[in-house]
């Protein structure tokens, strides 16, 4: 399978080309997505969820054990369930996050899309995301799926990475900018 980007090079990367081999052949992409989805929304959602994979203080025995208490309240897929198991087993659960952002990456290039990076000050509402939406498939000539996250550092506006390009609008670089021109 051919990965732009350099996917499999980190340890994450390894991961997701691991779990999208096994949701490829089991023909479950859809399904192990949903599920990643899940589990990246109750990251947002619970802190102590999010704790429990950021900590180091928790065993791996612990991490397998809520793990699997949580696969069945999120309705996850066996596969993704499993795979949860494997990485508290090998102490990667820490790598989670990073893990969906590369399966999702997998998943858009199997069907032909690409995925753009955007980080904006504040979150979008629907409008705006499908306005943004049009405007990278236009210029990437095919559909794009969006990777948000919201960095209130930036200020306002947002920084966008389609593939090699980098496009940033924020107000924190346009300041920057203008007070390195005002040095002189």
């Amino acid at each position: 399978m051919e990965t732009s980007g350099g996917i499999r090079a980190s340890l994450a990367g390894r991961y997701a080309s691991a779990l999208f081999g096994l949701a490829r052949d089991g023909r479950q992409i859809d399904a192990v997505g949903r599920s990643l989805d899940a589990l990246g929304q109750a990251l947002v959602d619970s802190r102590e969820f999010a704790e429990l994979v950021a900590s180091p203080l928790v065993s791996r025995d612990e991490a397998g054990k809520a793990f699997a208490a949580l696969a069945p309240k999120l309705n996850l897929d066996p596969i993704t369930a499993n795979f949860l198991g494997v990485l508290a087993r090998n102490g990667r659960k820490q790598e989670l996050r990073a893990v969906i952002r590369a399966f999702k990456r997998l998943a858009s290039e199997h069907r032909g899309e690409t995925t753009a990076d955007v980080i904006t000050a504040r979150p979008l509402n629907d409008d705006q995301l499908a306005q943004l939406k049009a405007q990278l498939r236009a210029r990437a000539g095919r559909d794009v799926n969006i990777d948000m996250s919201v960095d209130p550092n930036i200020l306002g506006g947002m920084v966008v990475k389609l593939g090699s390009q980098r496009i940033d609008a924020s107000i924190r670089t346009k300041l920057n900018r203008l007070a390195l021109a005002m040095k002189g």
